[in-house]
């Protein structure tokens, strides 16, 4: 599972003061994932050094790749984007974030494929 998360404009329309909620947020989105039974994190990556400004679709902000047992565990890490709470509560992540999860077979012939002898 590929899970693919970018920052939008609300996040750098932000005063400078403020967007350390949003990391703090985000910290604890990724925690509380990681945490999460059927999902076993297994590496993620921020590419902010070399991507400026908001993601609005590919090339994405940062990606974190998972085992996730299920669909429904699926959905349920996508969920916690829109319930988590930055600062105070009156706002959540998904306000500042988008994510978009990519989920699929492994990458083998398909058992309906006939190949050559």
């Amino acid at each position: 599972m590929l899970f693919a998360l970018g920052i939008n404009q609300n996040f750098f329309d932000l005063p400078s003061d403020r967007t350390g909620e949003v990391w703090v947020a985000f910290s604890g989105f990724l925690t509380e994932m990681r945490e999460m039974p059927g999902v076993e994190v297994l590496g993620d990556m921020d590419d902010d050094a070399h991507q400026v400004g908001p993601s609005e679709g590919w090339p994405w902000t940062a990606f974190v790749l998972a085992d996730v047992a299920d669909q429904p565990m699926v959905r349920a890490v996508c969920n916690l984007l829109r319930t988590t709470d930055v600062g105070d509560g009156t706002y959540k992540l998904w306000k500042y974030a988008k994510i978009e999860a990519r989920m699929g077979r492994p990458l083998t012939v398909r058992e309906d494929v006939k190949l050559p002898a």
